[in-house]
């Protein structure tokens, strides 16, 4: 009985959490789950510390993105950015459409999904009202797809690689081999089909008469630390690293030198920052890990265990597949970030070949491009949205995801399936 009233309980949360009944903020469903199985004795307030500790790192990542996303967007690096893109298109919405999904790529890559959904969607969004485009949905939801459509060229790329490699985590030359090919081949797929379905919004030119934007000292800066910040990921990376601390370090000391010399004084400054950053997601993770840390107390997570390892023991072609195609719906039904947790803690106790990991990989990140909760990036992407005065219902988000992500994740798979052929 109590383990199905926490599966329950769990399963309410998460639904809220993507649908916000009463249009309340995602966060208060997480965390009111979480209070609920403490309250009714389900989980002991050990276990809940514990599942709140687990994303330590996580808290510190976002802190420090979100404190960089700020300052930038305060100094008005931002509006430069835009004036540059704008520039480049020279009037032409194609090249302005293929340079804003060229700069994901880079940000994904070398800063993650969750900078790409906190940083990137400011600076498209003055390049919007910059062009003075009246529909900017393509490129805004271009922040959205390809942060977790290329969010496995590199383990940094996006967190919860390390979550689902674990102790498991391949170096990187290896990691290249494996994922370079699906990773292209999501990030193209991805490409092609919001080219295709957004066509008709490419038809008129765009301004491109628009007025130069100086760069202050305080955006330098800013851009310098968001610079610093890729490079101490790799390095990080490389070392084998958690990367929340780094990054909050990054974000705090760059915060400072900002305030230091940016256009205001310090006080003012640092008030703006705190004021605009959105804290509530610090809950929602918090929430979310709470809830998995209560699975992992049904026995679900056992069940799944064997049954991936009688499937792998079978065929191997096969249980990729499956994880893969199980982990990328899984993604929209608890959002990545637990998802990820569980299926990270499924292919290390069952000890299963590379193959089978890494397709748990391509699941968790592809995946979440089908609904609008799908990922931590995606729900910070449409907070930023929110702060800019533009929005995305749930439902306009899921028919563009049936177009976008299955062939993504049906080509990365395959591509994964091929290379697997000569391992």
């Amino acid at each position: 009985m109590s383990e199905n009233l926490t599966l329950g309980i769990a399963a309410v949360s998460t639904a809220a959490v993507i649908l916000r009944p009463f249009n309340w903020p995602e966060a208060i469903w997480a965390v009111a789950g979480a209070v609920l199985l403490l309250v009714l004795g389900l989980l002991s307030p050990s276990l809940a510390l514990a599942g709140v500790a687990r994303g330590t790192d996580v808290y510190l990542f976002l802190v420090g993105m979100m404190l960089l996303a700020e300052i930038a967007r305060y100094e008005g690096l931002f509006d430069w950015l835009a004036v540059q893109a704008m520039r480049h298109a020279e009037g032409s919405p194609l090249r302005l459409f293929a340079l804003v999904y060229g700069v994901g790529v880079v940000v994904t890559v070398f800063l993650s999904n969750d900078a790409t959904a906190v940083v990137m969607t400011p600076a498209v969004a003055a390049a919007m009202r910059a062009a003075r485009i009246d529909k900017p949905l393509p490129y805004l939801l271009v922040c959205a797809l390809v942060a977790n459509a290329a969010s496995f060229v590199l383990p940094i790329s996006n967190p919860a690689n390390l979550v689902v490699q674990g102790a498991a985590m391949p170096p990187l030359l290896q990691w290249l081999v494996i994922f370079t090919l699906p990773s292209l081949a999501a990030i193209a797929a991805t490409y092609v089909a919001l080219r295709l379905t957004f066509r008709s919004h490419f038809a008129s030119a765009i301004a491109s008469d628009i007025a130069e934007v100086p760069l202050s000292r305080g955006a330098i800066a800013a851009a310098l630390g968001i610079a610093a910040t890729a490079i101490g990921l790799m390095t990080a990376s490389a070392l084998g690293r958690d990367l929340g601390l780094p990054t909050a370090i990054a974000g705090i000391a760059t915060t400072l030198i900002v305030a230091i010399i940016g256009k205001e004084g310090a006080p003012s400054m640092l008030r703006h920052v705190m004021r605009d950053i959105s804290w509530g997601v610090l809950p929602l993770v918090a929430g979310l890990f709470v809830l998995v840390q209560a699975l992992e107390g049904t026995g679900v997570l056992t069940a799944i265990v064997d049954h991936l390892r009688a499937l792998a023991g079978q065929s191997v072609p096969a249980a990729s597949w499956v994880t893969g195609l199980v982990t990328a719906f899984a993604c929209n039904v608890t959002n990545n970030l637990p998802a990820g947790l569980i299926a990270g803690s499924t292919v290390q106790a069952a000890q299963v070949p590379d193959a089978i990991r890494a397709a748990a990989v391509i699941g968790i990140d592809i995946g979440p491009n089908l609904s609008i909760t799908g990922s931590l990036a995606t729900i910070l992407w449409l907070t930023a949205l929110r702060r800019e005065g533009h929005g995305v219902s749930a439902w306009a988000f899921l028919k563009i995801g049936f177009i976008a992500m299955p062939p993504a994740l049906l080509l990365a798979l395959g591509a994964l399936g091929l290379q697997a052929w000569f391992w």
